[in-house]
């Protein structure tokens, strides 16, 4: 068992919750920019912390005048924007505990994630988030009160609070101490019913307070900004929105990915936070545009200068004059457009929810962007590794953040303890008794430990393929490369007690077009047409002969379909944050899978052992 740990930088304070985080702030420098509000003209209009302050004190006097009580659960559905954190933060002062509802989540999710929480009132943005509630309503007798933020909610309530003394709100902040709830965040439920995971007070406070100084180089630099896209009812954004508060980080939001450029170029973010996919789709859009414009064969060059060029960076190794000037002259005709597009001042990039391949790591560091891919889950409060401005290695997820012990267990298990985990699954001791092994929380994760400490993620436990060979076979080792290619939309693996090693493949239909035109092909193909045309078959093939590459024969995939739909969150395949949900595809796909081993196959097809 390889266990590392490192020692917490700020020392603890079990008295202290969240909203000190806020107020600290506003003594420390009250008239700090803490947020860029768009102000509809494709600007941004500032708000300082004590303007922030003064608007979350208005909103949690509401809270309280409309009858919620310290303790009560406020179920929260709403999109990415500015006023999100300004009712997160008005709950805790009010001292209630938000229940975040993702903004896509179906009635049924609407009505388990209220029904287990207890919920007694809930807040939504628009009258869609409303309906869908509405079709529920019945089964929820405990919900008093709905709040509809499209008809003016948040202003009804500040005016009707604002009865309420100072003196209450000031009260009522200092109720929780660190070991109280502060959100109830229920898993995006890629496997089974989604679990509420009760995060304390102190896991936030004190990741925040710790995780400030050890990247105090992306949030405490002066100027530091960022602009939040990726959904914040997740941990990792909610975290960050947060830590950001606490950092004195500007802060702007932009919920719809299509206007995301623009936002970009009119903030001029110094940090981003992403999913992988967000970095992939910037590298195939960029390949896509460049293909399409005659010059593909400038792009791809660049890219392979560019991690080349980085590769040799990191691993010490000489850069020789012809890469030099190599990399100069693609850093005027490519790089340099590129981060223009992404405002211009981009100097770092946290990645998580998902392995971020090598490659991409490496392209993006030669443009001057050092992607931070990270490690965590809602049970650790987000991150519980990360790689640091000064201490990285790409293609791992970094070393424990200050007060977080790694290990990995006999079996491979990656296990965490430390100040970011969560208390326990809400009304659920048997899940809880089965998370722990003592203080270690198991991750369900597969990975490895260097000997500096730095974590590689290289699977799940409950995923991982035996075949009837016996070989056992991570599958996220073949998606995440084929996954990369541009017309790929999302990947499958499978062959569980099956003689070979497969996949399912679904096209990406947003990059597809122009990938079609540049190849000779008709883009007005429909996906189930393009899943059947040879050129679009070849290229999965290539993409698939280049994941097997890294992998032995008997892992490697031998067969393929490409199916003829998409899978999404709304087809029931994807959670919230662009995860496959592994189990219902396997059911929902039975019949392809079958379709596959039903092909008359060669003995090369066949592996036995390893």
């Amino acid at each position: 068992m390889i266990e590392t740990s490192i020692p917490a930088i700020v020392p603890a304070d079990p008295s202290a919750n969240v909203t000190d985080l806020l107020v600290d702030r506003v003594a420390a420098t009250p008239d700090r920019v803490l947020f860029g509000v768009p102000d509809g003209d494709g600007g941004w209009q500032d708000v300082t912390a004590s303007e922030f302050h003064g608007q979350v004190l208005a909103l949690a006097k509401g809270f309280v005048a409309a009858g919620v009580q310290p303790g009560e659960k406020v179920a929260f559905l709403a999109r990415t924007t500015y006023e999100w954190s300004v009712v997160d933060f008005a709950l805790f002062f009010a001292g209630a505990i938000m229940v975040p509802v993702y903004e896509t989540s179906s009635p049924s999710q609407i009505q388990w994630i209220l029904s287990d929480s207890g919920a007694t009132a809930l807040l939504v943005e628009s009258g869609e988030h409303a309906a869908r509630f509405e079709e529920v309503r019945g089964e929820l007798p405990l919900v008093r009160e709905v709040w509809r933020m499209d008809e003016g909610a948040l202003d009804a309530l500040a005016n009707q609070g604002a009865s309420i003394d100072d003196s209450e709100i000031d009260l009522r902040r200092q109720l929780a101490n660190g070991d109280d709830i502060a959100t109830l965040i229920y898993t995006s439920g890629s496997t089974g019913r989604p679990k509420g995971c009760v995060l304390t007070h102190s896991n936030f406070v004190e990741l925040c307070r710790n995780s400030a100084e050890a990247l105090s180089e992306v949030v405490l630099q002066p100027g530091a900004s960022t602009v939040l896209f990726i959904t914040t009812a997740h941990i990792f954004a909610r975290f960050i929105s947060i830590l950001c508060i606490h950092a004195g980080v500007r802060t702007g939001h932009q919920p719809d990915t299509k206007q995301l450029i623009p936002a970009l170029g009119s903030f001029q973010p110094t940090f981003l936070l992403a999913v992988p996919r967000v970095f992939e789709k910037v590298y195939n859009s960029a390949e896509q545009k460049t293909e399409s414009e005659g010059k593909g064969r400038i792009f791809r060059a660049a890219a392979k200068v560019a991690v080349e060029h980085s590769r040799r960076l990191q691993d010490g190794e000489r850069i020789g004059l012809g890469l030099r000037v190599q990399y100069a002259l693609f850093d005027r005709l490519v790089y340099a457009k590129l981060r223009a597009l992404m405002g211009g001042k981009v100097q770092y990039a946290v990645s998580g929810s998902a392995p971020l391949g090598p490659r991409l790591g490496h392209f993006f560091h030669s443009l001057g962007i050092h992607i931070l891919e990270g490690y965590g889950l809602t049970e650790t409060t987000a991150p519980a590794s990360v790689n640091l401005a000064t201490k990285s290695k790409i293609g791992s997820v970094g070393p424990a953040l200050p007060g977080v012990a790694l290990r990995i267990a006999d079996d491979g298990e990656v296990q965490v303890k430390g100040i970011n985990v969560f208390r326990e699954y809400w009304r659920n001791p048997e899940a809880t008794e089965s998370a722990f092994d003592g203080e270690w929380f198991r991750t369900g994760d597969l990975g490895s430990l260097d000997d500096d400490g730095f974590l590689t993620i290289t699977g799940r436990k409950k995923e991982i393929i035996v075949t009837a060979g016996g070989k056992n076979v991570a599958p996220a080792a073949l998606e995440d490369p084929i996954r990369a290619n541009p017309i790929v939309g999302q990947v499958v693996v499978v062959g569980d007690q099956r003689p070979f090693i497969a996949a399912l493949v679904t096209l990406d239909p947003e990059m597809l077009p122009a990938w079609l035109a540049t190849h000779g092909e008709s883009s007005d193909l429909t996906l189930a047409e393009a899943a059947q045309n040879a050129t679009v078959r070849a290229e999965v093939q290539r993409a698939i002969d280049e994941a097997n590459r890294h992998v032995s024969r008997a892992e490697s995939i031998r067969e393929f379909t490409i199916l003829g739909t998409e899978w999404t969150e709304a087809s029931g395949h994807l959670t919230p944050k662009m995860s496959i949900k592994r189990s219902e595809i396997l059911k929902d796909f039975a019949k392809e899978i079958a379709g596959i081993y039903e092909k008359p196959v060669t003995t090369s097809n066949i592996s036995v052992g390893g």
